[in-house]
C-alpha cells in the first residue's frame, strides 16, 4: 500500500482492514475551498503540528464543522517539503501510542497544500503572497522552535541575517522572520486585513516573542523609509493584528523504528525516515502520545475556526499564563528535569524506565504533590492535580514514549530558575509556608551539581548534555572526588547565590546549606547517589 491520495483510495479496504482511520470528508471539495478561500496557514509543519493541530482540523472536517483545510510552509529546511510532504500528497500517518501498547493509526489528510517559504523561489513566494492577500485568511500559526523567534544573539548583537534584512527591506528577505514579515507587509499593502499571528511553540510567552520579532522588522523598515510608517502601526494595532499567547503540551518524539516496522508490517511502503542536508529527521509518519493540551488566548480579529469542538481550549490572556506556569513550574517540566539529572547519574536512558524505580517515582511525586501543588496558581480551566496525575500515572510511564534523560538534561542551567525558582519565590510570599523547609527541590539542585562532575553513581565518566553554562560552572566541581574526605564547598558560594541560575539567592531562601549538605552526601562514595536519593525520598527532611 502506498501513502498517497491514490493509494488510500485504491486500497481503502486494505487500510480499513489493517485498522487505519481514513479521512471521511470530501477531499477534493475541501481542497478547492482551501485554495480559493484559505483560512489557516502554518509555518514549520513538524511532528507536533501533524500529530496535533492537523489531526484536530481533520476531526472538524470529518464532522462537517470546517470546510477548508490547512496550508503549510517551511522556511528553513526546504527538503522537508520536497522529500517528505509532496511525495505523499501531504498525507501523514499518525500513530498514537497508548500506555497499554495499543496503537491508534490515522491517515491525516487535512493539509491541502505545502509550500516553500523562499523569497528566491518566485513562484512559491508569489503563491504565499496571494494567500496573505486573501481576506478569508484568519490565522498564521508557527512551530519554529523558541530560537526561531530570535533577532539577536545571547550578547544582544543583531543576528547577521536579520541585520541584512533590516537593511534591505521586504523585497527579497533571507531570514525566516524576515520572510514572514514581508508576507505580513504584503497583506498590509493589499487591504490591511485582520490576522492572528499565533505561535504554538512550547516556550514562555510565545506570542510576545513573535510580536517583538515582527515589530522589530516593521520599525526598522519604517525608520529607514523602506516601508510606510503606517506598517508599524498596523502590526501594533491589536484590532487588526493579534499575537495570542498559547500553551501546548503533547509529546511527539522523533519517528520510532519500531513504529515504522509495525506500519510496514501492515503492507505500507516507502515509509523510511530521511535526514536532510540540514539534519532534519523526517518521515511520512509521526508517533505521539494520546494526551494533548492546547490553550489559546481568544484574540482573533478576523475570526477563527471552531477548534473548541476538537478539544482546544480558548480563554483570556491571564488564564493562558496561569496554565503555562502550572505546567512549567509545577506539574511537568520540573519533574522532567529531576528525572533527567538523576536518570543520567543512575545510568538510565529512558524516562519510562525511570518510572519503574521506586525512589525516582517518590522523588517526582514529592516534588509535584508535596512541594509544588501547595503554591500552584489554579488556572480555573483545568485541575492541577488531575494534570499532575496524568503526567505521573500515564505520560511519563508510557513505554512507547522513547524520551531520554540525556535529551531533557540539555540546557538545564537555563531551566532551573523557572522550573524551581518560581516555586521557591511563591513559598517566600506565603506566611504559612517557609522555603527553608523544602527538601526535594534543594536535592535536585545538589543532584545537578553532582551531575556536572561528569561521573555517574558507579564512578564512571560521562559527558554532560550541552549547556551554555558548562564552561563556567563545571570547573567549580572539578576538584571534588567521590570520597568521604572533608570538602571545601566555599567555591560554590557564588554559584548558590546566583539568581540567574536558580531564580533566587539560595542563601536568602535558606536553602544553600541544604544544597551543600546534600552535595556532600551525594559525593561521599560511588553509590552515594542512590543512597542519598532513597534517604530523602523515604524520609524527607533533615
Amino acid at each position: 500500500m502506498q501513502l498517497s491520495l491514490e493509494g488510500i483510495t485504491k486500497n481503502r479496504e486494505a487500510y480499513l482492514k489493517a485498522g487505519y482511520t481514513l479521512p471521511a470528508f470530501d477531499y477534493e471539495q475541501v481542497r478547492q475551498n482551501t485554495l480559493r478561500h484559505p483560512r489557516w496557514i502554518h509555518f514549520g509543519p513538524g511532528n507536533l503540528f501533524k500529530a496535533y493541530q492537523a489531526h484536530a482540523v481533520q476531526k472538524l472536517l470529518d464532522a462537517g464543522k470546517m470546510d477548508t483545510g490547512l496550508i503549510t510552509a517551511e522556511g528553513f529546511d526546504y527538503e522537508i517539503i520536497e522529500k517528505s510532504s509532496l511525495p505523499h500528497d501531504n498525507l501523514t500517518i499518525l500513530a498514537t501510542l497508548n500506555p497499554d501498547f495499543s496503537i491508534e493509526k490515522t491517515v491525516i489528510a487535512s493539509i491541502m497544500e505545502s509550500l516553500i517559504l523562499d523569497s528566491d523561489n518566485e513562484e512559491q513566494f508569489l503563491r504565499l503572497k496571494g494567500i496573505f492577500t486573501s481576506p478569508s485568511l484568519q490565522l498564521a500559526s508557527f512551530t519554529i522552535t523558541e530560537k526561531g523567534y530570535a533577532t539577536t544573539s545571547a550578547d544582544g548583537a543583531i543576528l547577521s541575517a536579520i541585520a541584512g534584512d533590516f537593511a534591505a527591506g521586504p523585497q527579497r528577505p533571507a531570514s525566516y522572520l524576515g520572510k514572514v514579515a514581508a508576507l505580513l507587509h504584503h497583506r498590509f499593502l493589499c487591504g490591511g486585513f485582520p490576522l492572528a499571528m499565533v505561535s504554538m511553540d512550547n516556550c514562555s510567552h510565545n506570542g510576545d516573542l513573535l510580536k517583538a520579532a515582527m515589530l522589530a522588522f516593521a520599525e526598522n523598515w519604517s525608520r529607514s523609509g523602506l516601508v510606510s510608517r503606517d506598517f508599524a502601526d498596523y502590526v501594533r494595532d491589536t484590532s487588526r493584528i493579534a499575537f495570542p499567547l498559547t500553551m501546548i503540551d503533547k509529546i511527539t518524539p522523533r519517528p520510532d523504528p519500531r513504529v515504522e516496522e509495525l506500519l510496514s508490517g501492515d503492507g505500507l511502503e516507502d515509509l523510511s525516515p530521511i535526514t536532510t542536508a540540514k539534519k532534519s529527521y523526517v518521515a511520512p509518519f509521526v508517533n505521539a502520545e494520546k494526551c494533548e493540551y492546547l490553550v489559546i488566548e481568544d484574540s482573533f480579529p478576523g475570526g477563527r475556526p471552531p477548534l473548541e469542538h476538537a478539544g482546544i481550549l480558548f480563554t483570556d490572556r491571564a488564564t493562558v499564563d496561569k496554565v503555562e506556569k502550572m505546567k512549567v513550574c509545577t506539574c511537568l517540566n520540573p519533574l522532567h528535569t529531576a528525572l533527567a539529572i538523576f536518570g543520567c547519574l543512575l545510568g538510565y536512558t529512558s524516562i519510562a524506565e525511570e518510572m519503574k524505580d521506586p525512589a525516582l517515582v517518590k522523588l517526582v511525586e514529592g516534588l509535584g504533590y508535596r512541594e509544588g501543588l501547595p503554591v500552584v496558581v489554579h488556572p480555573g480551566i483545568m485541575e492541577p492535580k488531575a494534570f499532575l496525575d496524568t503526567v505521573l500515572q500515564e505520560r511519563f510511564p508510557n513505554p512507547f514514549m522513547p524520551d531520554t534523560p540525556q535529551r531533557i538534561a540539555t540546557d538545564t542551567s537555563q531551566k532551573l530558575s523557572v522550573r524551581f525558582g518560581e516555586t521557591i519565590k511563591a513559598y517566600g510570599k506565603r506566611r504559612d509556608l517557609d522555603s527553608s523547609g523544602l527538601t526535594l527541590i534543594p536535592l535536585v539542585f545538589a543532584g545537578w551539581l553532582r551531575y556536572l562532575m561528569g561521573i555517574d553513581d558507579e564512578g564512571k565518566s560521562f559527558t554532560p548534555s550541552p549547556d551554555p553554562a558548562l564552561e563556567t560552572i563545571s570547573p567549580l566541581l572539578s576538584g571534588y572526588c567521590l570520597d568521604g574526605s572533608p570538602k571545601d564547598l566555599s567555591r560554590l558560594d557564588g554559584l548558590l547565590s546566583n539568581e540567574k541560575i536558580f531564580g533566587v539567592d539560595l542563601y536568602e531562601a535558606g536553602l544553600a546549606g541544604k544544597v551543600k549538605q546534600y552535595f556532600t552526601e551525594l559525593t561521599a562514595r560511588p553509590g552515594a547517589v542512590r543512597v542519598t536519593l532513597e534517604k530523602y525520598t523515604e524520609s524527607p527532611g533533615l
